[in-house]
């Protein structure tokens, strides 16, 4: 008995961490609701308290808030974290359902020898792609009109949709117009629906992969992508809707310098010269649209820095993932499914802590129409996902950016159709020379692929 009691004390450490950070934060919390008024008025959500602040600034403290939220999930989890590690706790035998809770989190399932070793047996059953049937020509044309218009009707809905959303007035029961603004709702709504999603498919396939990562892997890749998404959606209450389309063209940048800074990585003179007309196009196009809503130099700054920040933590979700994918080969679904569970949790807890659930949720009864396009706004970033992956998959990347760079293109010409956003011919060269860079970018990586795999063909074999 006395064995047994013991053997629970850990277990007891590890809630008890929790419940006293959580305690401690909502501690702060209620401070941080004083200090902007709210302590006499309990009725008054702190998310209210943060939007009543000054417009041009509120983002600000948007933001100090919200990674004040994720702090419930990152303070728990790092003590838990030096705690099983300084106790040896996972090398225990007692295998609870918090061990192998911990167990996942930490190590994965490397811990699991057995299981392993019926998935690698079960890897080897499975039929390689290489022995897949070779598709005819028609069925190679269906298959890629599926997969351009599957991307082009998500995501082109998803941007009519997410403009929508950010800058117009929905009406409600007694014709009162309001605008909806807890950006972080809408990345909550997104990232638990593609999670749903992702977990559904994944249980649907037959013979799916053993996953080996540990899942706090994944908490860096989502708390960045939650970030570039949170970013993505303020920029819109600042700048319009095709500045943020043409901006997601400069992501290649921040990219290369990511990649540089993180995995020393070399690039070719042909990216720094694109990446440099990709640059310059958007200072011609950024000079050359004009938004009188939107004109002040605050709010324009405001916006650029609001973008800058956006394109830096969505550089670093694609440079993570990578490591990710050759550190553990895992399938993109799995990928999908760890992400969008940690942004779910991230993003869960900030906006029960804000009482951003309750505002929205009371936004969402008092505007059906809100609550449609919120609805499919999600189904369209989820199966958008869904129609990446299997495009990359069938066809390549080449095929895929040639889509999405047709896919901005479009998007920029119905948000000017639909919103009345004006372009100068300044504006518009601009985008023609981001457009013709990118496409140049792709001619010259297929040309210099090309290239090598010629040269290694021509290349002597030494003799055995």
């Amino acid at each position: 008995m006395y064995a047994y009691k013991m053997g629970r004390v850990p277990e007891l450490v590890i809630c008890s961490f929790i419940v006293v950070s959580l305690l401690v934060i909502h501690f702060f919390s209620d401070l941080l609701r004083a200090s902007l008024g709210g302590y006499y008025n309990q009725d008054v959500t702190l998310s209210q308290l943060v939007e009543s602040q000054s417009s041009d600034y509120a983002w600000f403290l948007k933001l100090l808030v919200n990674c004040f939220g994720y702090s419930c999930v990152f303070v728990p989890g790092f003590l838990i974290y030096k705690y099983v590690g300084r106790i040896n706790y996972l090398e225990r035998g007692n295998k609870t359902f918090l061990h192998k809770a911990i167990n996942m989190c930490i190590t994965g399932n490397s811990g699991y020898d057995q299981l392993d070793a019926g998935s690698s047996t079960a890897d080897k059953d499975r039929p390689a792609a290489s022995t897949a049937p070779k598709r005819t020509s028609s069925q190679e044309a269906v298959q890629l009109l599926w997969c351009f218009g599957g991307l082009m009707i998500s995501y082109l809905t998803w941007g009519v949709l997410q403009e929508k959303i950010m800058t117009q007035n929905y009406l409600n029961f007694t014709g009162e117009s309001a605008k909806f603004k807890d950006s972080q709702f809408l990345v909550f709504s997104n990232r638990l629906l593609a999670f749903l999603v992702a977990l559904a498919y994944l249980q649907w396939q037959p013979s799916p992969v053993r996953h080996r990562a540990p899942l706090y892997k994944y908490s860096y890749a989502s708390f960045s992508n939650i970030m570039s998404a949170w970013f993505q959606y303020e920029a819109l209450k600042f700048v319009n809707f095709p500045t943020q389309v043409l901006a997601k063209s400069c992501k290649i940048i921040p990219v290369m310098l990511m990649g540089k800074i993180m995995s020393k990585a070399k690039y070719e003179s042909y990216e720094y010269v694109t990446a440099l007309l990709i640059s310059l196009g958007m200072i011609f196009f950024m000079s050359g649209s004009s938004d009188s809503s939107k004109a002040s130099g605050v709010t324009t700054l405001t916006g650029i820095f609001l973008l800058s920040m956006y394109m830096v933590f969505d550089s670093f979700t694609a440079n993570w993932q990578g490591s990710l994918f050759k550190g553990y080969g895992m399938t993109p679904l799995q990928m999908m499914c760890g992400v969008n569970l940690f942004s779910s949790i991230f993003t869960g807890a900030s906006l029960s802590m804000q009482g951003g659930f309750m505002d929205s949720l009371a936004f969402a009864t008092e505007h059906p129409k809100f609550v449609f396009d919120m609805v499919v706004l999600s189904v369209c970033s989820a199966v958008g996902q869904l129609f990446i992956y299997h495009t990359i998959d069938v066809f390549g990347p080449v095929v895929f950016t040639i889509i999405m760079t047709l896919r901005q293109a479009v998007a920029i010409m119905l948000s000017c159709f639909i919103y009345q956003h004006s372009i100068s011919l300044l504006g518009i060269f601009g985008v023609l020379i981001v457009f013709v860079a990118i496409f140049l970018r792709v001619y010259c990586t297929q040309r210099l692929r090309a290239i090598r795999k010629r040269a290694e063909a021509n290349k002597p074999k030494m003799a055995v």
